[in-house]
């Protein structure tokens, strides 16, 4: 899975929790969404860390020549 996906589960999350017409239901469908929206933010920050230490290692070798 990648981003994009976690953010169609969340959208998914999200519109069955608005059709949702007992309170349990909505407040998981809630829950689930909060839940698709920090896996995506998760590797989104680690998508940045990976991308910043990679450009490190290449100036620490640039800096090497």
């Amino acid at each position: 899975m990648d981003v994009d996906d976690y953010l169609s589960r969340a959208r998914e999350a999200r519109t069955a929790a608005d059709a949702a017409t007992l309170s349990n239901v909505r407040e998981q469908c809630l829950r689930a969404e909060e839940a698709w929206l920090a896996m995506a933010r998760r590797m989104t920050s680690l998508a940045e860390l990976q991308s910043r230490n990679e450009a490190a290692k290449q100036a620490e070798r640039a800096a090497k020549v």
